[in-house]
């Protein structure tokens, strides 16, 4: 048995051992000081307990299988694993030392938590499941003493994965009985049985009820025998019905009994109102869905969505004008909902389409070309990238611009709409027909012809004048997006470098696809766009966000994050509330079809002059904030 001891010195010197942390029935945590970070980590192991049983080699095994797997993990409310060691036969894992308090101290320290409060930190972790149950574990363990808050931040993160493993939805399969009483559900007490998201759904909202009522909820065994659990309201009044129901049905004795996933009990105990429709209804009683296709039909000259922009090219051909109707008063935004795919990258390189859903609503723009805007619901993020990833891409690629990532910041993006796909150019010929704002607009400036491509060889002030022409004609208010929304919108809840995952492909986007990111071969590279909505769109149900044409966005350049917006808002000064007399450069996201893979990257950022100086890789999309709820 190995127990290791104050400044006893691991790897050849590389860690020394401070202090024990702590330990429970699985392993022992240690503080470390690492010296090839020069920094504090924390070192988890199997305890001597463990140690000292026959199947001690089986339980290494486990333990560091999903050791390495969680080295793969990168979310800004899961502990960070930095790599897996082996000292004299003691497997060992090396994670980020958190400095802060874990939940159950602060609700000790400080009472029951306001309902507003507490719902901020389990949005947060269950934000977190979401992701490993994405990649096929569970957590096993979720509890207030697991959940730890960053010093001096409102950030919540989930730490020991002691009892994570992978897990087969729904079917039977054999897992060690370690549980946490009160926070364990009634299939844990088995060591075979069905385990699946539900599983930690369980934990998750046991965990609600421990925050907002001060008690640990009754341990599941003894509901069995016909204890009923004291609904959380009459341990404390305060609590909404909303989220009493919330907790009470994600503490269902019986899998059958909860929400399958996290994301669907997140939804019962999250206030819906930023939701633009239907927000009284429960989500297993969503209306029928309206199917959009998601790539454009083979008939040339139509967009890829139901409502097609062009209806035919003789259409298209006859003299624009513009709506009847000037500064029309806006109409009651109309949501439907469209389904698609959306693609990952898993292992072996496979792509592996998943079915999403998204609500949006469709602008009409007259002689029968549309624009489709997609509801983004609100949320917060990690904008930017880790300093270590861009040291590390910076070696291989000595791109000057990745420094200008830093540093990672969390931001909290309100409700907005944003473009399904590019503006693409017969949705610009048409707006550049509506009357002029402030500039004249050229009606098709763009280099690669074709009414589906999206428009290019604009400059900033180009993209403002279209915003400014379309909000006059419809009454809504139409503009760039923020640097901070488009991030968000792009990564559509994924923390990877592709909102695809780890690599990209030239089956996934249009790239310099003869140039590689990681691992993955060598791809086709086009030489110029293509038509909007060929490939598969995210999670949010956006397409093209990686590569085609680089995008505007209302930011002024900075070469860092230092002193950024953290609202979700554009960071940049409006002279005298005139767009058009701005002189710095302006942001540029998503790369393009000329563009390196790196360039392309969800947090990627270049920039260039407002001016006239126009470029036929640059083009834009639209963000919509009126109807926001």
């Amino acid at each position: 048995m190995q127990l290791w001891t104050p400044n006893q010195q691991l790897q050849n010197g590389k860690f020394t051992i401070q202090k024990v942390l702590g330990g429970g029935g699985y392993g022992v945590t240690y503080s470390v000081l690492d010296a090839s970070r020069n920094q504090t980590v924390a070192i988890k192991t199997l305890n001597p307990i463990h140690q000292s049983q026959a199947d001690f080699e089986q339980q290494q095994v486990k333990f560091v299988q999903e050791a390495f797997r969680l080295v793969q993990c990168n979310h800004p409310h899961i502990v960070k694993v930095h790599e897996v060691v082996n000292e004299n036969g003691l497997w060992g894992m090396v994670m980020e030392y958190i400095r802060g308090q874990d939940l159950a101290e602060y609700v000790n320290e400080n009472g029951k938590l306001p309902e507003e409060k507490a719902l901020r930190y389990i949005k947060q972790i269950g934000i977190a499941l979401e992701y490993i149950h994405q990649q096929g574990m569970l957590h096993r363990d979720v509890k207030p003493n697991n959940i730890v808050l960053r010093k001096n931040q409102q950030e919540a993160v989930l730490i020991d994965f002691g009892l994570a493993r992978e897990f087969n939805l729904n079917q039977t399969g054999s897992m060690t009985n370690s549980k946490t009483e009160g926070y364990a559900p009634i299939e844990q007490y088995e060591r075979r049985g069905k385990f699946g998201a539900y599983t930690d759904v369980y934990a998750l909202a046991a965990t609600l009820y421990a925050l907002l009522t001060g008690d640990t909820p009754l341990p599941a065994n003894f509901r069995r025998t016909g204890i009923p659990l004291p609904a959380p309201k009459q341990r404390n009044p305060r609590i909404s019905d909303r989220v009493n129901d919330g907790i009470i049905k994600g503490m269902g004795l019986e899998p059958h009994e909860r929400t399958p996933t996290v994301k669907e009990w997140l939804e019962l105990i999250t206030p819906t109102v930023q939701k633009p429709k239907e927000e009284n209804k429960p989500p297993q009683k969503s209306p029928e869905v309206v199917s959009t296709p998601q790539t454009p039909p083979k008939v040339e000259n139509k967009l890829p969505q139901k409502n097609p922009v062009q209806k035919s090219q003789e259409v298209v051909s006859k003299p624009q004008t513009p709506p009847k109707v000037e500064n029309k008063p806006p109409q009651k935004i109309q949501f439907q909902k469209f389904k698609f795919e959306y693609a990952k990258i898993e292992k072996k390189l496979q792509i592996i389409k998943y079915p999403g859903e998204a609500e949006y609503f469709t602008e009409d723009l007259g002689n029968g070309i549309s624009l489709d805007m997609v509801y983004i619901p609100g949320g917060s993020f990690i904008m930017g990238t880790e300093d270590a990833e861009i040291e590390r891409l910076m070696k291989k690629f000595d791109y000057y611009r990745l420094r200008s990532e830093r540093p990672q910041h969390q931001v909290n993006v309100p409700a907005f709409c944003m473009g399904k796909y590019p503006i693409t150019q017969v949705q610009w010929k048409r707006v550049a027909a509506l009357p002029k704002i402030n500039r004249d607009l050229k009606p098709e400036p763009s280099r690669f012809k074709g009414d589906n491509r999206p428009v290019e060889k604009l400059s900033w002030y180009d993209a403002v004048e279209f915003c400014a022409r379309l909000s006059k004609a419809t009454g809504r208010e139409y503009r760039l997006p923020s640097e901070a929304e488009w991030e968000y919108a792009c990564r559509a809840g994924t923390t990877t470098p592709f909102h695809f995952g780890e690599i990209i492909t030239s089956e996934l986007a249009n790239y310099r696809a003869t140039n590689t990111f990681a691992n993955e071969p060598k791809g086709k590279c086009r030489e110029q766009t293509t038509d909007v909505g060929i490939f598969p769109p995210n999670a949010f149900g956006l397409y093209d966000m990686h590569g085609n044409v680089s995008e505007w966005c209302l930011d002024d350049w900075h070469d860092s994050y230092q002193g950024a917006t953290i609202d979700g808002s554009a960071w940049f000064k409006n002279e005298n509330n005139n767009l058009y007399q701005k002189r710095v450069n302006a942001v540029l996201r998503s790369g393009s079809w000329h563009t390196i893979p790196a360039v392309c990257r969800s947090a990627s950022r270049s920039n260039c002059d407002r001016r006239d100086n126009i470029n036929l890789n640059i083009g834009f999309r639209l963000v919509c904030v009126s109807g926001r709820t």
